[in-house]
């Protein structure tokens, strides 16, 4: 009986480490879904859609089907939480192939890969996206854990460094920020131009703890002044302007937010129930949960300074909403979403990949198949079938 107990005792211990995410929302009475074994299903209608024999993540909706470091660290970040390594290995491969000059441990990615001007194919901007950067180190950083790949950490390492040095700045009255990439967003001075949803939380927490003697801790802080700060209304920006210390509205992008803000809302509703910034982002973000309750359908454009709406969001975005209704209790508002996520039927496109990647992030949380815990670390179910 005694050791039937403490078997008990080290199994719960055990479901609390691999599921805190679900324990908790559990433990505050919210519908939990239960764990995602198996095949994920999205994951390959995805891959069917847009990734290559050889890794490349195709945008079929660009000029010329490009390709993106965004979506090179969305694939490694969904072929991780599948399990799925032979994906990920092909991923990891092109990318450091084709846009980090064949060495990810001597330079960022490029950005942008297609078809040039003159009928080659190769890389169209040298310029890195820092989004994506943060992205790639933390899933090699993850990877590194979960297949205990010692190479992958190794590789996580040097990236994460790079980007600390190559794009990041200590702004005054924010400190060290993420910058959107290397060059080109340094108008002058003291001023920056930043996208909040270039600086997820959960990553960065999960950063500094990987890598204590840098100060990943203080992005975290920067993060949460950016993306607060940026919107005073309740709704965020694509695009803000820092100078002399204040925010501005972004001229070149109207202060509208629709297709880079919508991953703001998706990082915070993802966020662990334990981590302290959450209550503070759920706060911020009110004036888009009562939108949806009192709309039933996700914004496309919306002007962050008058809070003026217009047009429809996709049901990426739909899905990308899910986890912050979820997260505000609002559980008849997520259900219409799903609901209107399986009605427009995303995956039955081939030529929608960001919607579809927006869909996988919203419905793989909803789901079940991955979570972070308050330090950032990704939670995975594909263990859970496992003896």
């Amino acid at each position: 009986m005694i050791a039937r107990s403490r078997r008990s005792a080290a199994l719960a211990v055990a479901l609390a480490l691999v599921a805190p995410g679900l324990a908790a929302a559990a433990a505050a009475g919210h519908a939990v879904a239960g764990p995602a074994c198996g095949r994920w299903p999205e994951w390959e209608r995805f891959k069917d859609n847009f990734l290559d024999s050889g890794g490349r993540v195709i945008d079929p909706s660009s000029a010329g089907r490009h390709s993106t470091s965004e979506g090179q660290s969305y694939g490694l970040f969904f072929s991780l939480v599948a399990n799925d390594r032979d994906s990920f290995d092909r991923i990891l491969r092109w990318t450091e192939d084709n846009l980090a000059g064949g060495d990810l441990t001597a330079r960022l990615p490029a950005w942008q890969w297609g078809k040039r001007d003159d009928g080659t194919w190769g890389v169209m901007d040298e310029n890195a996206a820092a989004d994506a950067d943060l992205w790639i180190a933390y899933v090699l950083g993850e990877a590194g854990r979960l297949w205990n790949s010692a190479p992958h950490a190794a590789l996580g390492r040097v990236l994460a460094a790079r980007i600390l040095r190559e794009e990041v700045a200590n702004l005054p009255g924010l400190g060290p920020t993420l910058l959107s990439g290397p060059r080109g967003f340094r108008p002058g001075g003291a001023d920056a131009r930043l996208n909040p949803s270039y600086m997820p939380i959960q990553v960065l927490r999960r950063l500094a703890l990987l890598h204590p003697q840098q100060p990943w801790s203080k992005l975290v802080s920067s993060a949460m002044a950016v993306t607060t700060g940026a919107a005073p209304r309740g709704f965020v920006p694509d695009w803000v302007m820092y100078k002399s210390g204040h925010f501005e509205p972004d001229t070149d992008s109207r202060a509208l937010g629709n297709w880079n803000a919508i991953r703001s809302y998706l990082w915070a509703g993802t966020l662990a129930d334990g981590e302290p910034l959450k209550a503070v982002l759920l706060r911020t973000f009110v004036p888009m949960t009562r939108h949806l309750v009192a709309r039933g359908t996700p914004p496309l454009d919306i002007d962050t300074r008058s809070g003026a709406i217009d047009g429809v969001g996709p049901p990426g975005f739909s899905a990308a909403l899910l986890p912050l209704l979820t997260s505000a209790h609002l559980d008849d508002a997520s259900r219409l979403q799903r609901d209107r996520i399986e009605a427009k039927s995303p995956f039955e496109r081939k030529d929608n990949y960001y919607d579809q990647a927006l869909t996988l992030f919203g419905l793989g949380w909803a789901d079940g198949r991955y979570r972070y815990d308050r330090d950032g670390m990704l939670v995975t179910r594909w263990t859970c079938g496992k003896k």
